[in-house]
């Protein structure tokens, strides 16, 4: 009788563990469901108005190319993404929103990435990583220095005891501590003010600020609408000008497939430029509110702008000299960059893209040698855009369409000295003795030239006249 009872007892024993086991097993498998099946939040910072993020930003969000490249297999198979973009003036305030951990990915300028990878180092635990780049100029264009068209100052010289504003902690701000201290100035030799692009540019145009330091493509609105003048441009500093994406490094831990999708989606919106520049230009304008003629001057073949996420050895150089421009200027805390650059992800973005990142990040585009003998370009309101073989013939076209009142929307040349495509209006112009024309972006430059070569300085106006007569 009492083996009975040790008999019942011992089977409701394995039976309430039974019911256990399958309970914890039904536990179990419902939390796989729900890991597989969790919403996955991406908050990406980007700025609307910087030519150079747009590849990493304003054409991913609306050609939905992370969507496209995002993964939907594996851990993924039942993941749901929830993508939200955030929009601002300059990166300063996208490495705020990440330190808050309200934003996962940001998109921004040279210096502005520098101060976002050293102040996540000066935490205790958070990091970002440098995982791509998004575009370059490797003669420093994109940041510039302008004055309202009016103003009687000419160089950098003359901005000591004047009022300079420009948006703190940006790339025009790394660009302007480098080009007052390459003329023997500091800040404490110029009023400087924070103000933001927009801010800055409407101050100039109204007449309200001596000058404005800001980046692309800031500087080429003011041109374009002729309410700015420029006195320093980007390429006099001789450094590159780069724009990258940085990433939590806890979300890219966490989600390595997304990082790589990310990086996927900016080369695919550097083919989308590619494949046609002028309806690109077009198609950004509706998106950003920036003239289609200024955003061509950056996509354009010989355009400023080269699209490439690769990581090369020689921005890795770029960003330290940046660094040390900053930190001598005690505007950013130490950074490791070692720990900092990342390069795995674009690695595994090219691999899975089926290109040779080796090759590819050895590639390095110089707007001296690309853009020599380019053609000279004039967007036709009726016609598109022409070509012109010579400068000589794109000024006399220039000159038979205004005799006609033909409507020209922008016209396209190329500095003699550095390649740079610049606005033709903005250009200065040198006659040779044997009447062929160059262009130059600085009327300095294209004194010396003219001392040389015994030509003729001219503006736009008088190059036109000289080709009509």
């Amino acid at each position: 009788m009492s083996q009975g009872r040790d008999v019942r007892s011992a089977f409701k024993r394995h039976a309430r563990q039974a019911a256990a086991l399958c309970l914890f097993g039904a536990f179990s498998l419902a939390a796989v469901g729900a890991a597989l099946a969790e919403t996955i939040t991406i908050g990406i910072g980007h700025q609307s108005m910087c030519t150079d993020t747009y590849a990493g930003g304003i054409i991913v969000k609306e050609l939905k190319l992370l969507e496209k490249r995002l993964p939907h297999s594996g851990r993924y198979a039942n993941a749901t993404y929830d993508i939200k973009w955030d929009d601002y003036a300059s990166g300063g305030p996208i490495t705020n929103q990440m330190l808050a951990g309200k934003l996962d990915i940001g998109v921004m300028g040279d210096y502005p990435v520098i101060v976002n990878g050293a102040k996540f180092q000066a935490t205790a635990s958070l990091r970002t990583i440098l995982v791509s780049s998004t575009g370059y100029n490797l003669r420093g264009a994109g940041n510039a220095i302008v004055v309202p068209t009016s103003s009687n100052i000419y160089s950098i010289a003359q901005l000591k005891g004047h009022s300079v504003s420009t948006p703190f902690g940006s790339a025009a701000w790394g660009m302007l501590i480098k080009a007052l201290g390459d003329a023997h100035l500091s800040l404490t030799d110029v009023d400087l003010k924070n103000q933001a692009p927009s801010v800055g540019a409407a101050n100039i145009a109204a007449g309200k600020i001596d000058a404005h330091a800001d980046f692309c493509p800031w500087s080429e609105i003011m041109e374009y609408r002729g309410t700015g003048r420029k006195i320093y441009d980007g390429s006099q500093t001789g450094v590159p000008y780069l724009h990258g994406v940085v990433v939590r490094k806890d979300f890219a831990e966490r989600y390595p497939e997304i990082v790589v999708a990310f990086i996927e989606a900016i080369h695919d919106a550097g083919e989308w430029l590619k494949h046609n520049p002028a309806d690109a230009a077009a198609q950004l304008e509706k998106w950003t509110g920036v003239e289609k003629e200024v955003l061509y001057l950056y996509y354009s073949r010989g355009g400023h702008l080269t699209i490439d996420p690769t990581i090369k050895p020689r921005w890795i150089d770029t960003l330290e000299f940046d660094h040390d421009v900053l930190a001598h200027a005690d505007l950013s805390p130490p950074l490791n960059f070692k720990d900092w650059v990342d390069e795995q992800y674009v690695k595994k973005a090219y691999a899975e893209l089926g290109l040779d990142y080796g090759a590819e990040s050895a590639k390095i585009v110089d707007p001296l040698v690309a853009n020599r003998g380019l053609p000279d370009e004039i967007w036709h309101a009726r016609d598109g855009i022409l070509s012109y073989p010579t400068t000589a013939a794109f000024l006399k076209a220039v000159a038979g369409f205004e005799a006609t009142g033909a409507k020209i929307n922008a016209t396209y040349v190329y500095d003699h000295d550095t390649g740079l495509k610049l606005f033709g209006k903005t250009a200065f112009y040198v006659r040779e003795p044997d009447g062929t024309y160059s262009a130059f972006l600085r009327k300095d430059a294209a004194d010396a030239f003219a001392s040389k070569t015994g030509g003729k300085v001219l503006t736009f106006t008088q190059a036109i006249a000289g080709q009509a007569s």
